[in-house]
């Protein structure tokens, strides 16, 4: 296992031009691959989560020159395919409906942690149109087989919102390949901003979608159609840890490549960092953000925002009390069991945490513990929100750190520049 060692720092400074929002790109690469017409796409994110997208689709009969993609104008022309998609949520979700929609023999799967991410509320909504989806081994997770189905969407089709909001992605983003229909959702639905992600999303591409209070979605019947041209944004959950460090450290930091427009629901981290007491501009383009410890303590519902209140969660160390983050049951199906990794690092560092089961009450030390060594998980959020932990002035070691490529490869050497 390599690591880093992140040298004692106090001040944080300067602007980060952020890499494509994995959320959007790889939204926008399986809407380019299944329209009429080709799409050039802007600023996509290249990253592990988006390549192995790429390489999927690409054995499903895409056609990717440079940064066009050749849409199929339907369903994936070849219908026999072994995909690898690793630990790519927003890849395995959309791809299972996708695929099971285009009358093909399938096989999708991943990394081990991929085979303990459930997928069952998905599988279950597919077979109710008629689906024809099996489970390798454990029941409600993959690795998937798909066959081809006899789909029918003479009714509704329901789905679980509570567990994770890809479910119903998947479902809106292949509902147009068999011609629309209704959703209705089951229990609270969580993640909401990433649903809002979606319907632009497919807006873009000709489908409209109609919701009734987050409880019922209508969605059109297609086809897509490519707008031509696709702009990918920068990534609203890599902007926390830069924003944080200006938080932190005292001098103004700035992220461009999103701005106050962004469809991103991780733009409302801002609003965190403004409980916390920092100072948040923002223009069209860029947001940027000053402060400098302590920080108010934070009790706050982060459903809305579940990648960034990891960063808020690391900011707690900063505060001059003790902070609650609530509504964060999200995080135990996500890359890792996030809500226990978290609380374990968090108390490796002199922090009292309290670990329920949908939220963590953080109270800081007096000074952090020096040169602990940060266990990853092999999350790439782990990774990077641990790193703002040297603005304490205290060294820390991050274990594992190559997991970032997943979202941000060059996350440490970006991270590095601005901090002295």
């Amino acid at each position: 296992m390599t690591v880093l060692d992140l040298p004692a720092a106090r001040h944080a400074s300067g602007t980060v031009r952020l890499p494509g929002s994995k959320s959007i790109s790889n939204r926008l690469l399986l809407l380019s691959a299944l329209a009429h017409g080709t799409t050039e796409l802007s600023g996509l994110l290249d990253a592990d989560d988006t390549r192995v997208m790429v390489a999927a689709l690409t054995a499903l009969g895409v056609q990717f020159d440079g940064p066009r993609v050749a849409g199929v104008g339907g369903s994936f022309p070849v219908k026999r395919a072994d995909l690898f998609l690793g630990n790519a949520g927003t890849a395995v979700r959309p791809l299972t409906a996708a695929l099971a929609f285009s009358g093909g023999d399938y096989r999708v799967h991943g990394v081990p942690r991929m085979h303990e991410r459930p997928i069952g509320d998905l599988v279950t909504a597919l077979r109710q149109l008629g689906a024809q989806i099996d489970y390798e081994a454990n029941e409600g997770y993959p690795p998937l087989r798909i066959h081809p189905g006899s789909i029918r969407l003479d009714r509704p089709v329901r789905v679980r919102g509570d567990v994770s909001s890809q479910f119903l992605t998947a479902l809106l983003l292949a509902l147009p390949l068999a011609g629309g229909g209704r959703i209705d959702v089951d229990g609270d639905l969580i993640s909401r901003p990433y649903i809002d992600i979606t319907i632009r999303v497919m807006q873009r591409f000709g489908v409209r979608v109609d919701r009734d209070n987050w409880r019922a979605f209508d969605v059109g019947a297609g086809p897509y159609v490519s707008p031509r041209f696709a702009l990918v944004e920068g990534d609203a959950s890599a902007a926390s840890y830069f924003l944080a460090a200006g938080a932190i450290g005292g001098d103004s930091v700035s992220v461009t490549g999103i701005g106050r427009d962004s469809i991103q629901g991780d733009i409302r981290f801002t609003e965190v960092l403004e409980r916390m007491g920092a100072t948040v501009s923002m223009s069209d383009e860029s947001i940027g953000c000053a402060g400098g410890p302590p920080l108010r303590p934070l009790d706050m519902d982060l459903n809305h925002i579940p990648d960034a209140a990891m960063t808020a969660a690391v900011l707690a160390l900063f505060a001059n009390g003790s902070s609650t983050l609530r509504h964060i049951a999200s995080w135990r199906v996500k890359e890792t069991d996030r809500l226990s990794a978290m609380a374990t690092e968090l108390r490796k560092l002199g922090a009292d945490v309290d670990e329920g089961s949908d939220y963590l009450r953080i109270t800081p030390p007096r000074a952090l513990t020096p040169d602990v060594a940060i266990d990853t998980y092999d999350d790439h959020r782990i990774a990077m929100s641990f790193s703002l932990v040297c603005l304490a002035g205290v060294p820390v070691r991050i274990n594992d750190p190559e997991c970032v490529a997943k979202t941000f490869p060059a996350y440490f050497d970006v991270f590095r520049s601005i901090i002295r």
